[in-house]
């Protein structure tokens, strides 16, 4: 049974920093695409970045590049998003899931989802 859990999420002061963690279960991560995403109140759920599971490509969207970093470890079978230079605009709960597409792909094409963290940035 394929299963994520993320942690790492809290209260960080804007310019602050977190590491999100996103550990599997029941399945080997490194065989498949793991992206995050985020989801504040009011608000559709959005990509924030993915790496790819064959041959770790990463993509991030605009408003996080530079910023936030995504990084797999495979002993550990867990994917990390660094978040850096954290904003207000950044508070969100924040989602890691899984597709089996060797690319990143659409929102739509994850299928394995985490509870979720929340991240909520103020000072």
């Amino acid at each position: 049974q394929v299963q994520l859990v993320e942690s790492g999420g809290g209260l960080v002061q804007p310019g602050g920093s977190l590491r999100l963690s996103c550990a599997g279960s029941g399945f080997t991560l490194n065989d498949y695409t793991i992206g995050w995403f985020r989801q504040a109140p009011g608000k559709e759920r959005e990509a924030l970045s993915c790496i790819s599971s064959s041959d770790g490509t990463t993509y991030y969207v605009d408003s996080v590049k530079g910023r936030f970093t995504i990084s797999r470890d495979n002993a550990k079978n867990t994917v990390y998003l660094q978040m850096n230079s954290l904003k207000p605009e950044d508070t969100a709960v924040y989602y890691c899931a899984a597709e089996l597409g060797s690319h990143c792909g659409t929102i739509t094409d994850f299928t394995w989802w985490g509870q979720g963290t929340q991240v909520t940035v103020s000072s």
